[in-house]
């Protein structure tokens, strides 16, 4: 079961809240400044307009207030001997059967409406295969987690946005970029019971990169000159240099794969390439872009 809360910030009852929270604490100063904050009210035109439900997103006290409100739903999850998994409003229930979870889909709706005054989202909210559902961008399938299939579909064009075809930034520039995001994306998504999906990534950001190596030289005669000297064979330098082949096709060819190996990308350092050499003491850090 993925169970999505409909506007859930803009639904927390505050009443219920303050008396869940007054439920821990005594410090009757606490919870008044807590009422303050969540009935403080947003400013709309210059005009304050007052707050009778809800909690503002983005505020430095919503997610634990948010925790507060759901930890009734937890227990009831916990009371009824339920596997799940939730962050904030996102949640998952796992059963046996199909008709289990509708049995069980409908009693949880009906404890978060009646009981919690939130409202479920019945259009985003379904019950189905586990591995036909994303949770925080992973499916669960066979007891093993995997990244979804959406979640790497946006991370080869976030790929594609960061190493585009035509471009004024310098090859240093593009790699820089590339680095900042894909160590935070490939740790977060390092939960996966899959290493070749990280893989996937990894060897489109190589391709991109060669397509892009490839690109600099501008004629056919320095290419192949290039692919030669890198030690690729005569024959087959020729082969992929002279072709009719465009500059993504030539960049996945066995010739500027030789020139360019996986190894090229972590230890570049040294390398006698023309108009790279002043990158060389860059790539030798970036040693996340390796696919053993």
């Amino acid at each position: 079961m993925d169970i999505d809360l409909e506007k859930f910030f803009d639904r927390i009852n505050h009443d219920r809240l303050i008396a869940r929270m007054g439920e821990k604490i005594s410090d009757k100063r606490l919870l008044r400044l807590v009422g303050i904050l969540l009935r403080s009210g947003v400013m709309v035109n210059g005009v304050v307009n007052p707050s009778k439900e809800g909690a503002m997103q983005g505020g430095p006290l919503s997610p634990l207030l948010s925790n507060i409100v759901l930890d009734e739903l937890d227990q009831e999850l916990e009371r009824r001997g339920l596997e799940f998994c939730r962050f904030a409003d996102d949640c998952n229930i796992f059963v046996k059967s199909q008709k289990a979870a509708e049995r069980v889909m409908e009693k949880v709706s009906q404890f978060i409406e009646k009981k919690l005054k939130l409202k479920v989202n019945q259009d985003k909210s379904q019950v189905a295969l586990s591995d036909k559902v994303k949770f925080l961008g992973f499916t669960v399938a066979n007891g093993t987690i995997a990244i979804a299939h959406k979640a790497l579909q946006m991370a080869m064009n976030k790929v594609k946005a960061l190493i585009p075809r035509g471009t004024h930034n310098t090859l240093e520039t593009t790699m820089d970029k590339i680095n900042q995001w894909y160590v935070g994306w490939s740790n977060y998504y390092n939960l996966t019971n899959y290493p070749s999906q990280l893989g996937k990534i990894e060897a489109h950001i190589r391709r991109r990169l060669r397509s892009r190596l490839v690109n600099q030289q501008k004629r056919r005669q320095f290419l192949y000159q290039n692919l030669v000297k890198r030690g690729v064979p005569f024959k087959q330098a020729s082969k992929a240099a002279f072709s009719n082949n465009k500059r993504w096709a030539l960049s996945n060819t066995r010739a500027v794969t030789k020139a360019y190996p996986n190894s090229w990308f972590i230890n570049l350092k040294g390398q006698e390439i023309r108009s790279d050499q002043k990158l060389a003491h860059w790539f030798d850090v970036s040693q996340w872009i390796s696919l053993a």
